[in-house]
Formats: C-alpha cells, structure tokens, sequence
C-alpha cells in the first residue's frame, strides 16, 4: 500500500501535522469536542485511490452551475496570484452529490464555507482558502496553495479572514499577523490532498455516528478496515 507523507516529508510543507477531530468511541478517546492526534497515529491511507472522481463516494453526479460559476470565479482569482485550486476541490464543490457530503455526515455540526484568497501570514505568495469550519469555530481547514502548485489541507483555530479584515479597520488582531513564526505554529498540516482531507473526514464521521448506534456488524467495508486501525484483534466483526 502506497504510504501518505512520512514525518519527515512533512518537515518539507514547514508545519507541524496533526489531525484535529473527535473521538470514535471506545476506540479513540478525545477529552473535549475535538482532539488533536499526532499524524503518524492515524490508519494510513492508500493514495492510489484518490484520483479526483470520489469513487469512495459512489462517484459524481450532476454539476452544479451556480457553484460552477463561484468556484470559477475563485479560480480565476487565484490564477491572477500565481496559485492554482486544485481540480478534486473544484470536482467535489461543484458537483451536486458531492458537495454537502462533509456537513451532513459531521457530528460536530461543521459546515462549508469557503473564503476569498487569503494571503498566507507564512510564506509571501502563498495562499489560504478557507472551505470547512466548525459551528462554533473551534476549528477551521483551510486549502494551502503554493505558486509551485502544490495544494494541501491545514487547520487552524484561526478565522484568517477576520484577522484580515480587523487589520483592515485598525481593530486588535488575536495574533500578531506579521509574526511569521506565531502564524507558523497556529497552522496546523493535516492532509496532502483534499481528497484525502475528505475521505478521512467522511469515515471518521461515518464511523462515530455508527459506534454510538453499536451497529459494528453492519459496517461498510472501509470503515471496518479504517477501525481495525484501533482495534485489537476480534474486536471488529
């Protein structure tokens, strides 16, 4: 099985990782609404499977225009700055099956809200985009793009946009915005595609709302091999 990014790949992206989440009931604890697991504790994830058409999904649908237009008017914007958005972003925003499918299955009530461009407080050039945040903004993930297309998923408890427009007006700031080591340890790496960012999100979710029900022998397939991860052998029918 193809192996997601190493710890010591990570020290290339320049942030510390970790995945920031609840628990999945007796299997993994968390103290509070969300937790933050090191990255490396995680089930891995074959990345040959993620290749934009969501399969893991039952695939795509119908397109939507109106969100065609939106995303084709960020994209665009983008392009204007050097960065690019990535097409399994566009394909699972824009489509009709696809683009709730995070909201619904969250058991924290996170809902999509994606941003304008927002300037990276780290690297001059790169960029935040915002697309997924908690209810109460405990958490927020944010796509991470490089002028050399590269496209990754970060969080943060940071809303980057209201930082922004607080500088703007002349209104205090939570964090010193042109510290570029502060910012550095408020982003947090947690996915090296939004695929991938995605498909992890679904089956955490998937799997907790089904632990709660004790409805284990009726798990699909790639939530039992994702909770066999955390379980000791027998535990997991």
């Amino acid at each position: 099985m193809p192996a997601e990014r190493s710890g010591s790949d990570l020290s290339s992206v320049g942030f510390d990782s970790a995945w920031c989440a609840t628990d999945l009931g007796d299997y993994r604890a968390c103290r509070y609404t969300y937790e933050y697991y090191p990255y490396e504790s995680l089930p891995p994830l074959d990345s040959t499977r993620f290749a934009g058409a969501f399969q893991w999904l039952g695939g795509t649908g119908e397109p939507l225009p109106e969100q065609g237009a939106a995303l084709d008017r960020l994209g665009k914007d983008l392009a204007a700055k050097g960065v690019t958005l990535p097409r399994d972003f566009v394909t699972f925003h824009t489509d009709a099956k696809l683009h709730h499918s995070l909201d619904e299955v969250s058991v924290t009530s996170c809902w999509t809200d994606i941003s304008e461009p927002l300037p990276c407080p780290v690297e001059p050039g790169s960029f935040l985009v915002r697309f997924l945040r908690d209810q109460q903004d405990c958490v927020i993930w944010y796509l991470y793009l490089r002028p050399s297309g590269e496209a990754f998923v970060v969080h943060s408890a940071l809303d980057y946009e209201l930082e922004y427009a607080a500088r703007r007006e002349g209104e205090e700031t939570r964090t010193d915005l042109d510290d570029p080591e502060e910012q550095r340890a408020a982003i947090l790496w947690c996915a090296p595609s939004f695929e991938e960012f995605a498909h992890r999100f679904w089956v955490e979710n998937r799997l907790w709302h089904s632990l709660r029900g004790n409805d284990r022998s009726e798990l699909e397939p790639q939530l039992r091999d994702y909770l066999h991860h955390y379980a000791s052998p027998g535990e997991v029918a």
